[in-house]
């Protein structure tokens, strides 16, 4: 009996031992790895506003009001904003875009004692654009509805003669933008803007005048995508 409890007594001491000896060795454990965190995928999907500034210049047809040469050719500053949507479906981008532009295109003429001028103040667009998505660059074409605030004005002996009005259109262009960020983009853009002829009296009952204006814009702009 006393061989039998030593002999147990033995065996339990050498489970202890071996228990002891397997927490004393390493751990086949690694350390515990960090998630990685991988950057969003860009998408051109989203609404956007922005500014713009350029240069307009372009031509006034016209039948000289009955009694002036040709009017010179228009140019000057434009600048003004945007708002728009766009929609990715893979690499094709799909949107809708509005701008309101301040303008400083004027002609003059003068001739014969008389003075004529023509002034376009303000413009604006409504546009589709098709773009094609290389990553982060967008070239684009774009096209749709266009108006300009256009006054025209002849002066000659004893009398004054302007006429004022808002003048609709056409405007087709292209342009290319790029991301800086997920939220702030850039673009180049080119735009040529046809407005209807508008018929006008002049101070001698001439109704068969008419003044039309046609112009390009070249600017760049900045957007801020949300």
């Amino acid at each position: 009996m006393k061989k039998y409890l030593l002999a147990s007594v033995a065996a339990l001491g050498l489970v202890a031992a071996g228990a002891a000896t397997a927490a004393d060795l390493p751990s086949r454990k690694g350390p515990v790895l960090a998630p990685i965190a991988y950057a969003p995928i860009f998408t051109w999907t989203g609404f956007y506003v922005g500014v713009n500034a350029g240069y307009g210049f372009g031509t006034i047809d016209s039948t000289n009001l009955g009694v002036l040469p040709t009017f010179s050719d228009p140019d000057g500053f434009i600048g003004g904003g945007q708002i728009g949507y766009n929609y990715q479906i893979g690499q094709i981008v799909l949107g809708l875009e509005a701008d309101f532009q301040g303008a400083d295109l004027k002609a003059r003429v003068s001739g014969g004692g008389f003075t004529a001028t023509n002034e376009l103040n303000y413009f604006g667009t409504v546009r589709g654009r098709v773009g094609y998505a290389i990553d982060r660059f967008l070239p684009y074409v774009t096209g749709g509805f266009a108006y300009a605030n256009v006054k025209t004005s002849l002066v000659g002996p004893g009398f004054a003669f302007r006429d004022d009005n808002i003048q609709y259109g056409y405007t087709i262009g292209a342009g290319l933008e790029y991301a800086f960020t997920n939220n702030l983009t850039a673009k180049i853009e080119y735009l040529y803007v046809d407005l209807e002829r508008e018929s006008i009296t002049t101070p001698f009952g001439t109704t068969g005048a008419k003044v039309g204006t046609d112009f390009s814009v070249v600017r760049a702009g900045l957007n801020y995508k949300f």
